[in-house]
């Protein structure tokens, strides 16, 4: 219908210029045209005043005349068009193993093969020379379609694209067409990805195949899990599902660690295509890399099990994170707290005592003259320690400059601090005022009177519930009643509102009770009482409630407490490539960033194989050093980051990472129709779904890549410009005779 009433597809309206042949200026085409309209207009009102009927009349003869100019100065479009027979259209196939799935009796690449042989290849080489390509892991060109079987293990569209980019600069490729699903392993097509072919101005035609949606799955689409955690703590991994086909039916979670069930728990799945969060708590085990799995058990008649699980490495540490608890006065909840940490080999917890006015208890040193002044004073000394506690201890016990090395022991240092209610503790301690009111999560009033010795029940907000801190046990349902049983606190202090930005785990009524909030490299809390020793003692002694909690929360404050050396890697999990990028921050033992230190990676892979790897400052970038790798066999890495400076050793982190081949072809196996519409119209190609490349052919030739002529097309000939003007004048005819002035 579109080219019956203008002539030409809509192709070539949206590629061409609109010009004028008459060679007469516009200005005199608008100048007429105004003069027309007033000439009509003097015509329409000379013997009456003005009316909405004279104006309807007035406005439907000037368009009409003014059609008419226009025709006049001879509309024409303005189009760059391939030279027959002298340019090269590429034809990209997905070869990659998701074209392999079968819908409706035929797998996808049998489809995209029927839509090349039944007549689209036939029709374009009629025009041009045609050049066949398969893509999966690379580009190849290929001579004919039979050798397209769907075996390549992954799908590298961008790549593929950016290499077809190249190939254009030397050779006249005038249009690309792919034939795909739409599946990217590489995580999408990169903004420089498109770029390149918008230099070359290449359009890329996709035609994309499969449905968007299969019928029957349940698919895992992430699993985050933290890449660093203490030895024999618990992690919790947050996983993310989507199911069609399967709506209020349940199914079983589990993780596992080389064949070991680490965790299980049964969920209910939600509705069809919707995005459902689940979590899972596993414990970290003893030091090293682990491998776990998260799996979601498989369903009756399910299309796809393979991708129902994914496989996460999470780093386990050796090391034994300090921990500084500073108390003003001797209470229960210091005493509770030290007990519910003596069997935790995965943490060390030292204690100042302020007994008297100058005197104090020191329990947990490594040695008699470790904090026998006190408070440590200088850098080296606290960011020896990985988080810090302050009881009921008034703010002025620390000096104005111990106050600004807490701020860096958790700015710079990227230590964790906890705030715990108490007769001298927060408002009531003078903890409102700076540099304490930047690192608290709330805003405390600006008064007295706020600890109050009254029993306080904690409740779990909805963030709570999520919160690796507040879990008891394993089922988030069983873990709400579990807390509802819980004996209330002895006390509680009000703390103000929390900051924005700040989490509120747990509240007290309406009242902030615990939260928690992100500053600078570290992280800070306040738990607003100092009665959680109640736990302990209104509990049956077997019960271990009291000890689950506060070693949960204590790991909590210290796990993300980063070394001198602090090292990461973009993609913790490569699929079907070995590049991989290692970087490392170093920091002095005062954690200023150092940039003349000599960093190497020691990486330990698959079988044993062994490398070592210098990485090398980023001079952008103080501190901070990168080396690029290749992980040349499937499996899980170790790469031991060591920092040196003058023959000292800075110190050393470990990084984690996996290779995976032939793996993310089994998810997300339907068609991605969205990036293929962005990637056509991005490129000024066009979308097609197979039954509508009929006319491919013909419009593909309308490009400004490769070998071009430009033609120009009449536009006064147009059927749509008739009943345009057949339109006006019986609309006109028409008013007038409803108006009886015919």
């Amino acid at each position: 219908m579109f080219e019956f009433l203008f002539k030409y597809p809509a192709t070539v309206f949206a590629k061409g210029n609109l010009v004028l042949l008459s060679g007469w200026p516009v200005w005199i085409l608008g100048a007429a045209v105004a003069a027309l309209a007033a000439v009509l207009g003097w015509q329409v009102w000379r013997n009456s005043t003005l009316g909405a009927r004279r104006v309807a009349v007035w406005l439907l003869e000037t368009a009409f005349a003014a059609l008419l100019l226009l025709l006049l100065w001879h509309p024409a479009i303005s189009i760059a068009s391939l030279k027959p027979q002298e340019n090269i259209v590429a034809v990209l196939v997905d070869d990659s193993r998701s074209m392999g799935i079968r819908e409706d009796g035929k797998t996808r690449i049998e489809q995209a093969l029927a839509t090349l042989n039944g007549g689209l290849l036939s029709d374009l080489k009629q025009k041009f020379q045609v050049r066949i390509y398969r893509f999966g892991a690379d580009l190849e060109r290929v001579d004919n379609t039979e050798s397209l079987t769907a075996a390549q293990p992954a799908s590298h569209l961008a790549a593929s694209l950016r290499q077809m980019a190249a190939e254009a600069s030397s050779l006249p490729i005038g249009a690309a067409i792919v034939l795909s699903d739409g599946a990217e392993n590489s995580g999408g097509i990169e903004l420089d990805t498109i770029s390149q072919l918008k230099r070359r101005r290449l359009p890329v035609h996709t035609i994309g195949y499969g449905r968007e949606h299969p019928a029957r799955d349940v698919e895992i689409q992430d699993a985050v899990l933290p890449e660093r955690a203490l030895a024999n703590s618990n992690v919790v991994a947050v996983v993310t599902l989507r199911q069609y086909g399967y709506d209020r039916q349940k199914t079983r979670l589990v993780a596992r660690d080389g064949g070991k069930t680490l965790a299980s728990r049964e969920i209910t799945l939600k509705g069809a295509g919707v995005d459902q969060t689940e979590t899972l708590m596993i414990e970290a085990g003893a030091a090293g890399a682990r491998s776990i799995e998260i799996t979601v058990e498989s369903l009756p008649d399910e299309e796809n099990v393979r991708n129902n699980k994914l496989t996460r490495v999470v780093n386990v540490s050796a090391q034994k994170p300090r921990i500084l608890y500073v108390e003003g006065e001797p209470r229960w909840e210091m005493k509770f707290i030290r007990r519910a940490l003596e069997e935790d080999t995965a943490l060390r917890l030292v204690s100042i005592l302020r007994t008297t006015e100058n005197k104090i208890y020191r329990q947990g040193i490594d040695h008699p003259s470790e904090l026998e002044k006190g408070f440590p004073s200088k850098a080296e000394e606290l960011f020896a320690f990985h988080g810090l506690i302050f009881g009921s201890v008034d703010a002025n016990y620390f000096t104005p400059g111990q106050q600004e090395l807490i701020r860096d022991f958790v700015d710079r240092r990227g230590g964790g601090v906890l705030f715990l209610g108490g007769r001298a503790a927060l408002a009531e301690g003078g903890y409102s005022r700076p540099p304490f009111s930047d690192l608290l999560p709330v805003t405390l009033p600006d008064r007295k009177g706020t600890f109050h010795r009254d029993p306080a029940v904690l409740e779990m907000t909805p963030m709570g519930r999520e919160s690796v801190i507040l879990r008891l046990v394993e089922d988030p349902e069983a873990n709400v009643e579990r807390w509802k049983k819980m004996p209330p606190l002895a006390d509680y202090q009000e703390v103000g509102e929390p900051k924005p930005g700040a989490i509120t785990l747990a509240v007290r009524g309406r009242h902030p009770l615990l939260v928690t909030q992100n500053y600078g490299r570290g992280r800070t809390a306040v738990f607003a009482t100092g009665g959680s020793w109640r736990w302990r003692m209104l509990q049956d002694h077997k019960d271990r409630t009291h000890e689950i909690f506060w070693r949960q929360f204590l790991r909590w404050l210290v796990a993300g407490t980063p070394g001198t050396v602090t090292s990461s890697t973009p993609k913790p999990v490569l699929y079907d490539e070995g590049a991989v990028t290692l970087a490392a921050e170093v920091r002095d033992k005062s954690f200023h960033l150092v940039s003349d230190a000599r960093v190497e990676a020691r990486i330990i892979g698959p079988g044993g194989a062994t490398a070592t790897v210098e990485l090398t400052p980023n001079p952008q970038e103080q501190g901070a050093y990168t080396a690029a790798w290749s992980a040349d066999e499937p499996g899980s890495y170790l790469a031991e980051i060591i920092a040196t400076r003058g023959g000292e050793e800075l110190g050393r982190d470990v990084v984690t990472f996996s290779r995976e081949d032939s793996v993310a072809e089994n998810f997300r196996t339907g068609q991605n129709r969205e990036l293929l519409t962005r990637l056509s119209a991005e490129t000024g190609g066009r979308y097609y779904r197979p039954n509508e490349v009929a006319k491919l052919a013909e419009e593909i030739q309308y490009s400004e890549a490769g070998i071009t002529v430009r033609e120009t097309r009449d536009l006064w000939d147009m059927p749509a410009v008739f009943l345009l003007a057949l339109m006006l004048r019986a609309a006109e005819w028409l008013l007038r005779r409803k108006w009886g002035a015919v």
